[in-house]
């Protein structure tokens, strides 16, 4: 399990270090708050694109290296080139151009092409790697999978937060870098490399063989209207599940996008002895004391994605209504203890309701916060309701398409497929080889008309959590525009901070420190508006209960 998920700390290490230092860059850049908003439209514009692109294509892959892990590779290299790109714009732009207001703005353009970059490759990692979990599982391990995929996650997290409170330039020199960003890119480039490197090693995937009257072409509109017909047709719990994702979601983007710098302004707007004007590396400092907060948060998701699981009941088992679901190894002298135990633990549904009604309560405090205690408290709060965002909708996701793709049924479609032994040293070992999947689709596959095109190989894990991850990146879309009507009303300009000895847009500096100071701190109120949010999934995750109980 640890290796099968492992690609998940090198993906969460490097969003972590995203996270904590490109918004300062970009607004020590000279971007607003406002501006700087609409380039996180890169994250759920490329989750909107290559989840459910990436995941079309991965499933029909004949590969074979599979069908997951070539994808995982090529999104590996890809997202170490925009980092290290990321981290020396200024001086790639200045190799070419002198010192203007053009390679300013170039260096800008640089910076932010370099954000979607990574953002694009590093969504093709995440959807393949959550597929190849699903894939390589059987139902009754889909919640254990799901499970220490939110505890590499967590490290992940802990990994890249412990990392930006160092201050890498003592601990390294300048071997990486003159700047902490720097060193911090480079650090991530390689983890994610080795990660991914790590777990294409160790997972041995099923080499995916289509009979001839099975070979459907793949083209772009093939693959489009796939996609839009799957949304469009979801199997009711699916859709419930997706919707609790989206409400989810809007509350989580400005946490996660913003959270390390309103650590950070909070420290500086309400400390009296701090001053950042005094700094010889603002965005540094910024980025260390918010890292700070968000490494506890870390340790807090660590500690619950390790135990939650053993004290909440997993979706299978919820199926099972009336049946006593515990272990037959005890002494029967134990099995009333295992009744009473079994009973008591709260349902997954039940867990991931309270988690989204525990982040609303924290983030509803936000603008109230008036010191950096109480914002890292705030912050580690939230840590258990991450460990289930990252944990439960995977796990309802992946025992539902194992479900519909259980390979002892023969759905509506006709659709089947069988094992096959593998002939060809080029895969076998010594000791076993893997396992083929052989599509044998029925004429019917072939008509575009017809009702429904799951098959029973498994393969439709990939457009299922593509899906899924539409509705996680279109309320970014949301939270994107919110945070950019947010700011831009409370908080236009230049970043004051990170600007020293500047006038902006017409204020002596003076008067706009002392503006933003005293004023409203916008990204306080944007995590308020995604607390409401937050209610909202509460409620969409109440709903998807009693569905549940309809249909079972």
């Amino acid at each position: 399990m640890a290796l099968l998920t492992f690609s998940l700390v090198g993906l969460q290490f490097t969003w972590g270090i995203e996270m904590t230092y490109c918004t300062p860059y970009l607004l020590q850049l000279g971007l607003t708050k406002s501006k700087t908003s609409l380039v996180w439209i890169a994250g759920p514009l490329s989750g909107l694109v290559m989840g459910p692109v990436i995941g079309v294509l991965a499933d029909n892959s004949k590969s074979k290296y599979g069908r997951r892990r070539p994808f995982m590779i090529g999104g590996g290299i890809v997202v170490a080139i925009g980092l290290l790109i990321l981290g020396w714009t200024k001086e790639i732009v200045g190799f070419f151009i002198p010192e203007s207001e053009l390679r300013r703005v170039l260096t800008i353009t640089l910076a932010v092409l370099s954000i979607y970059l990574v953002d694009f490759a590093i969504n093709a990692i995440q959807s393949t790697s959550r597929s190849l979990i699903v894939d390589t599982l059987p139902i009754p391990k889909q919640q254990k999978g799901s499970a220490w995929a939110s505890r590499m996650i967590a490290i992940g997290h802990l990994a890249g937060y412990g990392v930006s409170t160092l201050d890498l330039l003592k601990v390294l020199g300048k071997t990486l870098g003159d700047s902490q960003f720097k060193q911090c890119t480079v650090i991530a480039a390689l983890a994610l490399l080795v990660s991914v490197g790590v777990t294409s090693w160790a997972v041995e995937e099923r080499v995916l063989i289509a009979s001839k009257d099975a070979d459907v072409k793949s083209g772009a509109v093939k693959v489009v209207a796939k996609i839009l017909k799957t949304t469009w047709d979801l199997p009711d719990r699916i859709r419930a599940i997706c919707w609790v994702q989206f409400w989810a979601w809007i509350g989580w983007f400005p946490f996660l996008f913003y959270s390390s710098t309103w650590v950070g302004e909070t420290y500086y707007r309400y400390t009296p002895t701090a001053s950042i004007a005094d700094s010889s590396d603002p965005l540094g400092d910024i980025g260390r004391i918010g890292s700070l907060s968000l490494l506890i948060f870390s340790i807090v998701t660590f500690i619950g994605s390790v135990f939650l699981p053993f004290v909440v009941r997993s979706p299978d088992s919820d199926a099972k209504i009336g049946q006593r679901n515990f272990t037959p190894r005890p002494p029967a002298a134990l099995a009333p203890l295992a009744r009473l135990l079994h009973d008591y633990k709260p349902d997954l549904l039940t867990a991931w309701m309270l988690s989204h009604l525990v982040f609303a309560g924290a983030m509803f405090l936000a603008p109230f916060v008036r010191s950096l205690h109480m914002a890292t408290v705030l912050v580690s709060i939230c840590g258990i309701p991450w460990a289930l965002a990252c944990w439960a909708p995977f796990t309802f996701m992946g025992t539902e398409v194992n479900r519909m793709t259980a390979p002892s049924t023969i759905l509506a479609n006709g659709s089947s497929y069988r094992r096959l032994p593998n002939p060809s040293d080029e895969f076998a070992g010594p000791d076993q080889s893997p396992n083929f999947l052989r599509l044998n689709h029925l004429d019917r596959d072939l008509d575009d008309d017809a009702e429904n095109e799951d098959s029973s190989t498994g393969e439709t894990a990939g457009i299922y959590l593509g899906i899924l991850n539409l509705f996680t990146t279109l309320p970014q879309f949301v939270g994107t525009f919110i945070s950019m009507i947010v700011f831009e009303i409370l908080e236009p300009g230049r970043h004051p901070e990170l600007h020293k000895g500047e006038d902006v847009e017409g204020e002596g500096k003076d008067d706009v420190v002392k503006k933003v100071t005293e004023g409203p701190n916008g990204i306080a109120v944007c995590l308020f508006i995604g607390a409401i949010c937050a209610v909202g999934a509460a409620y969409a995750t109440q709903r998807m209960r009693g569905l549940y109980r309809r249909t079972k």
